[in-house]
């Protein structure tokens, strides 16, 4: 039977959403790995919504789960409904509706509150020892969600120094990487990427999901 893993999106687009090229480039990894994406969402307003040629903000609202749906073709959840026992593996895509939508980072940093499901659902991966995976600006997220809980998960972002500093301020441990790198915390099942924080292009992003799915394989 295959292993499920679940691919958590944070709405359509990389200003306001889940990063496209990074969401794609996922659940194409985890076919290739010969396992099944389960798409989900939290039913929510997002934060605001992005006019991606201008980088103006639009005066319109959004529903994240409805969003993220287009680049599941429909075939998405809503992540109230989705429990820990029916999925084998847990991946985040970047994108700034990770630290808007997911949480608040990008507006709030390490003071950031994360949404309510998001948590939960991590959380119970974390107690039953499931293994997780979070790229690009994603891993921000992670760090919120670990803090306070006694342990100390390993994460990149790449170098950025503000933002790396600021998952530290939370409790985890940063270490550079590369895009193409991944970091592995075999401890806490965590394994973190880059991806567009760093990338130029989508190949060597590709490369970096790549290996991120590959090790998220192998801690199941």
């Amino acid at each position: 039977m295959k292993k499920k893993i679940g691919v958590v999106l944070s709405g359509c687009g990389v200003y306001d959403g889940a990063e496209i090229h990074e969401s794609v480039l996922t659940l194409l990894a985890i076919d290739r790995a010969g396992a099944e994406a389960v798409c989900m969402a939290p039913n929510v307003d997002q934060l605001h919504v992005i006019n991606h040629m201008t980088g103006d903000e639009m005066d319109e609202t959004r529903n994240v789960l409805v969003e993220a749906s287009r680049i599941a073709r429909g075939d998405i959840k809503d992540i109230a409904t989705v429990k820990a026992d029916d999925i084998d593996a847990l991946m985040f895509p970047g994108g700034f509706g990770a630290a808007k939508n997911l949480c608040d980072f990008a507006v709030n940093g390490e003071h950031c509150k994360v949404h309510p499901e998001v948590l939960r659902l991590v959380h119970e991966f974390k107690d039953k020892q499931k293994p997780q995976a979070a790229v690009c600006i994603a891993p921000a997220l992670m760090a919120k969600i670990f803090e306070g809980t006694g342990t100390s998960p390993v994460l990149t972002i790449g170098n950025d120094a503000d933002t790396s500093g600021k998952i530290e301020a939370m409790g985890s441990r940063h270490q550079n990487a590369a895009v193409t790198e991944t970091v592995v915390d075999v401890e806490n099942k965590i394994v973190s990427n880059p991806a567009y924080m760093l990338g130029q292009s989508i190949g060597e992003v590709a490369q970096g999901i790549d290996k991120t799915v590959a090790e998220l394989m192998k801690l199941l």
